[in-house]
């Protein structure tokens, strides 16, 4: 995506609006740099708006006193570095340059590796705008653009929302930089590639597409890059801008790209033949093709053996089960189905709901929405405050409605139950599905009983099957079928017998040597 130009859009601006005075005695700024530093000064200022974070200094240099400035934006850039590497290096400097003064500040001065030369004003403000340091010298029409990105930023943690017993302990953070040296942490392989593009008119954040040459199929990656060269937003403040911008489907409850803050995630998928997205100032990254299999896997399973993992994955599709199904099994079966049910449970059913005024349905409705009130409010309050309201607020509340006849016992236990299988599933996104998914379920079992359990579940299946992440069928491997892709699938096949990348990814390498899953 090429990146318009900013003189040109407030030039634009300033012919339509003449009523603005001009700053000053300057009437007016010009795209060039100039030979003159005070009209360079005054430029920057004036297309920038000369906000109160812009800092400007001039000082001299050489014996012959040369007057130059530097120009950055304090908070987004290391101060320390422009004083100790710019600022220093440069007043200690008392001797005579030569008729390059610019070259030779650049190669014998300045002590910072990243420095590029401009005569463009745009490429000045976008390089001050991203935390470097502009310098500008008497009498030159060029600039140099020193690398001093920095300011405060989070510490490398690990995420709260993918928490492991074993595994890394590391996290992304809001830096682009600090995400990808985590993932060359992990992959030392010089095939590793990061292709970037930009995003957002105004905001112009960077962005990463990773993936590993030789592995990968180079139709995914052209699918991907052309999608994000789609992009057309002005603002993006986090990776969710990106993933809804470019996935298959935006009718579809269910996400066709996973989202993750762990490094040891993305290098995982991308050592299988994935790509992933890294956008700057977000700690959460994309991975992409994703497949319905791949939304009940968690990095655990792979650092457990193969037995327990296997266990822990079957528990986590019971809970997928659960979560979908359950309010509408029990609406369905005590509703039209009773004869379904054990005569003594039955009669034990039919005991507490004596004396409830709602039918189990709207029983089940009240108390589905009620979990999701909770549930929402937990997330919004500060965090002690927050699992205080969900814990408190869930047995109070249960236990007052019980106590007033609304709803019976067992509404309350089928709530409960549904409540923590859904937190069994390991994507939130995937999660939100299954919530959104469970309330269709509940009208029809309230229609139809299990006939409408069934419908519905028909046209969750027609839709799975017809859906596609980045082109590649979201059913897969179930459908179409790749058997030698069921041994991480359902179960979780020892880890020496994973030793091929998935059949569906169609990756130019598909030994996997080092035996790593995805």
């Amino acid at each position: 995506m090429t990146r318009g130009s900013i003189f040109n859009r407030l030039k634009g601006k300033k012919q339509g609006n003449t009523s603005q005075s001009p700053v000053g005695k300057h009437t007016g700024f010009t795209n060039q740099i100039t030979k003159n530093l005070d009209d360079n000064l005054m430029n920057v200022k004036q297309m920038m708006g000369d906000p109160g974070d812009l800092v400007v200094r001039e000082l001299t240099i050489g014996g012959a006193g040369t007057r130059a400035a530097i120009i950055y934006i304090s908070g987004i850039t290391d101060e320390d570095l422009i004083n100790n590497n710019i600022l220093k290096t440069i007043q200690l400097n008392k001797k005579e340059f030569e008729s390059n003064q610019l070259d030779e500040i650049h190669k014998k001065v300045i002590a910072i590796t990243d420095v590029q030369k401009s005569n463009n004003l745009d490429d000045v403000s976008f390089g001050i705008l991203n935390g470097n340091t502009a310098f500008y010298l008497d009498g030159q029409e060029t600039v140099l653009l020193i690398g001093t990105t920095g300011g405060e930023s989070r510490s490398i943690e690990q995420p709260d929302s993918e928490t492991l017993i074993r595994g890394p302990r590391d996290g992304f953070v809001e830096s682009i930089e600090t995400n990808i040296a985590l993932v060359r942490r992990d992959i030392k392989d010089p095939n590793l590639r990061f292709k970037q593009h930009e995003v957002g008119k105004r905001s112009k954040q960077k962005l990463v597409l990773c993936y590993v040459e030789g592995i990968v199929n180079p139709e995914l990656v052209n699918e991907v890059s052309r999608r994000l060269e789609s992009i057309d937003i002005d603002y993006i403040s986090d990776s969710a801008y990106v993933e809804q911008w470019i996935e298959d489907s935006f009718l579809s409850p269910f996400p066709q790209i996973l989202n993750t803050e762990r490094p040891d995630k993305i290098s995982s998928d991308l050592i299988q033949g994935k790509v992933a997205i890294i956008v700057d100032g977000t700690p959460f990254a994309l991975v992409a093709p994703l497949s319905i299999g791949d939304s009940l896997h968690t990095m655990e399973d792979y650092n457990q053996r193969w037995f327990s993992a296997t266990l822990l994955r079957l528990l986590r599709y019971l809970s997928a089960f659960f979560a979908l199904f359950l309010p509408g099994l029990y609406i369905a079966l005590v509703s039209y189905h009773p004869g379904m049910i054990p005569s003594t449970l039955t009669y034990s059913i039919a005991a507490t709901r004596e004396g409830v005024p709602f039918p189990a349905a709207v029983e089940a409705m009240l108390m589905a929405i009620t979990f999701e009130i909770l549930h929402e409010a937990g997330i919004r309050l500060p965090k002690v405050i927050g699992q205080t309201i969900g814990i408190v607020g869930g047995l109070v509340i249960g236990e007052a409605a019980v106590s007033a006849g609304i709803v019976s016992p067992i509404m309350v236990i089928v709530t409960a139950l549904t409540a923590i299988a859904t937190f069994s599933v390991p994507s939130y996104s995937v999660a939100i599905a299954f919530r959104t998914l469970r309330f269709g379920f509940i009208i029809a079992a309230a229609f139809l009983g299990l006939y409408g359990i069934v419908i519905v579940y028909i046209m969750i299946n027609i839709h799975i099957v017809n859906l596609k992440s980045m082109g590649i069928p979201y059913s897969t491997p179930f459908a179409p079928t790749f058997t030698n892709d069921w041994k991480d699938l359902v179960l979780r096949a020892p880890i020496t017998k994973l030793t091929k990348r998935p059949s569906y990814l169609k990756t130019m390498d598909s030994q996997s040597k080092d035996n790593k899953p995805g």
